[in-house]
């Protein structure tokens, strides 16, 4: 199976398997390791992502379920993230030296990157625990195996589709709203808010990619595309903060300004890209597109 929807399937039972799938490909990435404990964990964390995703299209139908799931899985995927945060800040600045404006800055990077790949290291190092942290993950996916065995919906036709469109508006509704936040703001929250929603919308799209699964791929890498964009904001921002609480991670104080100076440089158009990427993306009105997919869905199912 795949993170898709079947038309043609009972949708407690298209749901529940669907969700289940995200937590036993998760417990067996951890268990099994292939690329090694680090790869195993992002993969995990993958998977909690779309699952998040999945139980938020349904939150008007089950909201205690959804606000219950949501906050265990958020949990999860936070005890598994400190070797991973630090590993991503090292990419980072490799990302930043790929947009250097001058050799001296180019250097200055070379630095902290040096810096922070060695306390990514320590941390990997101290990190003593990382075998207890995934038996306790995989212990409460077991739990959350168990609750979504007991999560049930109204079957009927016309009650799956009208969950479906109602769901649908809410994403695109929560992300409108974030897209206009961000036209005439800097604000990283801000930013990042317009990222999960994206995020949602885009893994949704592949939830219901059968209703008119060309339409869906494009939607949903125009989405994927975005969330680049503000991922590496995000990761910026992120960057920024470690270095005004850690100055010491620069190395020096002419290393600093340097780091400071391109990620300003860099953010700027970030910036400008995600609104003009938002703006293609989210360019339907919610409830006019929610129709839209409504339809689709209902035909696809006949």
């Amino acid at each position: 199976m795949s993170y898709a929807f079947n038309p043609g399937r009972p949708f407690t039972e298209d749901f529940r398997a669907v969700g289940a799938e995200q937590i036993e490909r998760a417990v067996a990435v951890l268990e099994q390791r292939p690329q090694g404990v680090h790869e195993a964990i992002h993969d995990a964390r993958k998977n909690f992502k779309r699952l998040r995703s999945l139980y938020r299209l349904v939150a008007c139908d089950v909201p205690l379920f959804q606000k219950q799931e949501n906050a265990r899985i958020r949990a999860i995927g936070r005890n598994l993230s400190t070797v991973r945060d630090a590993a991503a800040l090292v990419e980072n600045i490799n990302y930043l030296r790929g947009q250097t404006n001058s050799d001296e800055q180019g250097a200055a990077l070379d630095q902290v990157y040096t810096l922070l790949a060695e306390r990514r290291d320590r941390i990997a190092e101290t990190e003593t625990d990382v075998e207890g942290k995934i038996a306790a993950t995989i212990a409460n996916c077991g739990q959350a195996i168990a609750a979504l065995a007991e999560v049930s919906f109204n079957d009927g036709k016309r009650k799956t589709v009208a969950r479906l469109e109602k769901g649908w508006r809410r994403t695109l509704k929560l992300a409108a709203r974030a897209k206009a936040a961000c036209e005439a703001d800097t604000d990283a929250a801000l930013f990042h808010e317009l990222r999960k929603r994206t995020q949602d919308y885009r893994l949704q799209l592949a939830l219901m990619r059968a209703a008119w699964p060309s339409a869906m791929a494009a939607k949903s890498a125009e989405a994927k595309a975005l969330v680049d964009v503000l991922g590496h904001l995000n990761d910026l921002a992120t960057l920024t903060l470690l270095i005004n609480e850690e100055p010491g991670l620069a190395g020096s104080s002419q290393n600093q300004a340097h780091l400071i100076s391109a990620v300003i440089t860099r953010e700027e158009a970030l910036r400008s890209e995600a609104r003009k990427r938002a703006a293609t993306v989210f360019r339907d009105e919610p409830k006019s597109e929610s129709r839209t997919v409504a339809l689709l869905w209902r035909k696809a199912g006949t």
